[in-house]
């Protein structure tokens, strides 16, 4: 009889996975559905809570019950994760008011963050938060719905993200993680770890935000009504999760100073855990998924996201799943340089370092010699020299990483990860399990009840291999050009939305 197993379901923008592991980490059933990225209008990006979230959990949780044909009694705690700041309004019986306002790559609310820096002050805000105001934040996502939407904002009982949205309806709580909260500024005091209106007075009831606990904390427990709809056994234990990037670090074994967590997904996000905490305008802090420890975090705003969209516009004619794997076929007969091509990846604005929503993408240098290879290959290189200012800015700061982890799907891709090594100077470490933030949550499910220690991630997930730098003068050239050209077109960009 299979006992004492673990269940870790994580949402992401386009897909949801889930995992089944046993005490030793060992998987007894995977599962994997996809959900659409919704772009009702420019600087748009959303979720229908209900279909994307909530059924897609129960698909996952039942496909896995049935997979492994497991008691679901024999499950001893639950944990979701999910794209973290998301901006979704609920009312009193915890019924979505509108599609959920996503992380970064939804840009909508750029005034009401022009407005706070300037009624606030940056450097106060940056003191007080630990972060700039960017399209990372909630807060201005918030008075985005007061200014735009007054009639649903005073219909709002609660201010949830995508985690705690799921965790409401599996045992009934409202209740946010730390590492998610410190997304809410300017509401949230990185300081004292608590939500706080000392910036901000009159705008929302601080008891409309959840309550705060630390990742590893059980919550709650399954109710009725929720075992009925997913298959899990009532009363199951249920921790309070976190963003999907974190559980993906954790999985990998990011879990002292000096790790660093590099994710290819759908953005390119990295999450390095420090002595201290660093509070910098180019960066994110948060604190730890654990109480007293730091992290330092960056983000580009779209990378996997952009593959996808080149995909649907300029490979039609590719039809079923093999169609990345041709591309990539066709990357590799491009050279190292993209034959001349600087791409800028700021599809949809830009996060970190630069903080930018108005900016803009971009393939430069094109000629009439060019194919679809070369600008496919210049992509992944344009994602690898935004990745590398990143890492600049870490360098900049001392916090380089001594172990540099990485994870994500665009491990597999073998162009796409090499240049990214070749680009930033520094070998990546591949560990032999790479499903991401589901294990991880599974993970956070066993350490909850106390059924391992947190170097036991080394354990259950070895390394596998390592991906070597390799220096190459050209991207030293490319790089250069492509900060020459975003410096030397960023006003024409924010002109051209004005």
């Amino acid at each position: 009889m299979k006992k004492n197993l673990y269940l870790g379901i994580d949402i992401g923008t386009y897909e949801t996975k889930g995992v089944l592991v046993n005490h030793i980490g060992e998987i007894l059933a995977q599962s994997f559905k996809k959900h659409e990225l919704i772009v009702p209008q420019k600087g748009w990006a959303e979720h229908r809570p209900q279909e994307d979230w909530w059924d897609d959990f129960i698909f996952i949780s039942k496909d896995l019950l049935q997979k492994s044909d497991c008691d679901p009694k024999n499950i001893r705690a639950v944990t979701a994760s999910a794209i973290g700041p998301c901006m979704l309004p609920v009312d009193k019986e915890g019924k979505p008011l509108m599609n959920a306002i996503l992380y970064g790559v939804d840009t909508r609310a750029h005034k009401e963050i022009d407005d706070l820096n300037q009624k606030i002050g940056e450097k106060t805000i940056i003191d007080f938060c630990g972060n700039a105001l960017t399209s990372q934040a909630i807060g201005p996502k918030i008075l985005w719905l007061k200014n735009n939407k007054p009639d649903l904002f005073l219909k709002t009982h609660q201010f949830l993200n995508s985690t705690s949205y799921i965790n409401f309806l599996l045992s009934g709580e409202y209740v946010i993680d730390h590492y998610t909260a410190a997304n809410f500024s300017p509401f949230y005091d990185i300081k004292n770890y608590c939500w706080s209106d000392a910036l901000l007075k009159n705008e929302i009831d601080l008891s409309q935000l959840p309550k705060l606990v630390w990742t590893n904390e059980i919550i709650g427990k399954i109710t009725f009504t929720a075992a009925k709809e997913t298959g899990l056994a009532e009363g199951t234990p249920v921790t309070a999760g976190t963003v999907d990037a974190a559980a993906e670090a954790l999985s990998v074994g990011v879990n002292k100073p000096g790790d660093m967590m590099m994710m290819y997904g759908s953005t390119m996000f990295f999450i390095s855990i420090t002595h201290n905490s660093i509070f910098d305008e180019r960066l994110w802090y948060a604190p730890w998924l654990f109480e007293n420890e730091h992290a330092s975090i960056a983000g580009l705003s779209t990378s996997g996201t952009l593959t996808h969209w080149f995909k649907n516009e300029f490979a039609k004619e590719i039809k079923g799943d093999e169609v990345f794997i041709e591309l990539a076929r066709e990357a590799q007969n491009s050279p190292i340089g993209a034959n001349g091509i600087i791409f800028l990846p700021y599809f949809s604005g830009e996060r970190t370092p630069i903080h930018d929503v108005h900016a803009k993408g971009s393939f430069f240098g094109l000629n009439l010699t060019h194919k679809r290879s070369d600008m496919y290959r210049s992509i992944f290189e344009g994602i690898a020299y935004g990745t590398k200012h990143v890492f600049d800015t870490f360098e900049d700061l001392q916090n380089l990483p001594q172990n540099l982890y990485s994870v994500g799907g665009g491990i597999k891709n073998i162009i796409w990860s090499q240049t990214t090594s070749d680009v930033i100077g520094i070998n990546q470490i591949l560990k032999k399990k790479t499903i991401g933030a589901s294990y991880g949550d599974a993970f956070l499910s066993a350490l909850a009840v106390g059924d391992v220690k947190r170097d036991d991630i080394n354990h259950w997930n070895e390394i596998d291999c390592e991906i070597e730098a390799r220096e190459n003068p050209v991207y030293s050239r490319g790089y250069k050009y492509f900060r020459k050209l975003y410096e030397n077109t960023k006003d024409l960009m924010k002109e051209m939305d004005e």
